[in-house]
């Protein structure tokens, strides 16, 4: 097996783990509450990244960014960023609206072409064009239709549109980088275990040695898909990789609908039905230019 069949493999493996097993594993673990399970996702992420870090003897690389006070604020900012995702595709995961969220990962790379066009000047294709167009079109139809803003599926899109947006303004490994940003968020999510814990509010405990286990796997759950991700990126390029993320809002969506009866509305319908036409065209173009 050629690299780029191995990135192709690695890729769609993170795509699956995060759009299959992810879900799974989140929607489980729910019923001890959104706010806690997003918790323990940003203590044990934290670790793991130490974990990995010191394994792969990458420490170096971590004070070498510390020391940048630019890359430093970035990657406060990105931080910041990635637990609004978190949070709200947890809140989403907890609450039945694994749909909505699934709208926000396929409108997502569509909305980052865009933000390249307005912060980097990089060239729209007709096509591209035509993407984006069908994208705004979906949304303000919601707008209407539902008389609300579909705000899961936007807040789960923008702040990771954002997120890409901040790391590809600084050099740093994936793995480095986050963890560095759950290094900004472990102070708030300890102090907020706290808070649960002195409310008695709790689900995690040494008493319940089985769920302990389980709920130290959000950490892995979280880092070892963005690994294989990343790896298909470094083995197979953007282009390649950008077609193979849509296994993740796929496998979200006929989740939600087929096996937690997650609602899904004529207004919905005509929506999706718009965004996988720009999926479509969007990703007729990437295949057209790599």
């Amino acid at each position: 097996m050629n690299n780029f069949n191995k990135g192709i493999f690695s890729a769609s493996l993170g795509s699956f783990w995060w759009g299959f097993l992810g879900v799974l594993y989140f929607k489980y673990f729910s019923f001890i509450g959104h706010i806690e399970l997003v918790v323990h996702r940003c203590l044990w992420t934290a670790f793991m990244l130490i974990l990995t870090t010191s394994y792969l003897s990458k420490w170096s690389l971590f004070f070498k960014i510390i020391s940048i006070k630019k890359s430093l604020f970035i990657l406060f900012l990105s931080g910041v960023l990635i637990f609004i995702n978190w949070s709200v595709w947890i809140y989403a995961v907890a609450s039945n609206k694994i749909i909505d969220a699934s709208f926000g990962y396929f409108i997502m790379p569509i909305i980052s072409v865009f933000f390249g066009f307005v912060f980097f000047k990089e060239k729209l294709s007709k096509k591209k064009i035509i993407a984006i167009i069908l994208v705004c079109i979906s949304i303000f139809y919601l707008l209407i239709t539902y008389g609300s803003i579909p705000w899961v599926g936007l807040v789960v899109a923008f702040s990771w549109g954002f997120y890409n947006l901040l790391r590809k303004t600084i050099a740093v490994d994936t793995d480095i980088g986050l963890l560095i940003e759950s290094m900004f968020i472990l102070p708030f999510a300890l102090i907020a275990f706290y808070l649960i814990y002195k409310s008695n509010l709790n689900d995690f405990s040494i008493t319940d040695p089985i769920l302990l286990v389980f709920l130290l796997l959000a950490g892995p759950m979280t880092v070892i898909p963005l690994f294989f991700y990343v790896r298909g990126v470094e083995l197979s390029g953007l282009g390649p990789t950008g077609m193979i993320f849509y296994i993740t809002p796929s496998l979200q969506f006929l989740l939600g609908y087929f096996h937690y009866n997650e609602i899904f509305s004529s207004e919905k319908l005509i929506s999706f039905i718009l965004i996988w036409i720009a999926v479509f065209i969007y990703l007729k173009d990437l295949y057209e230019n790599n």
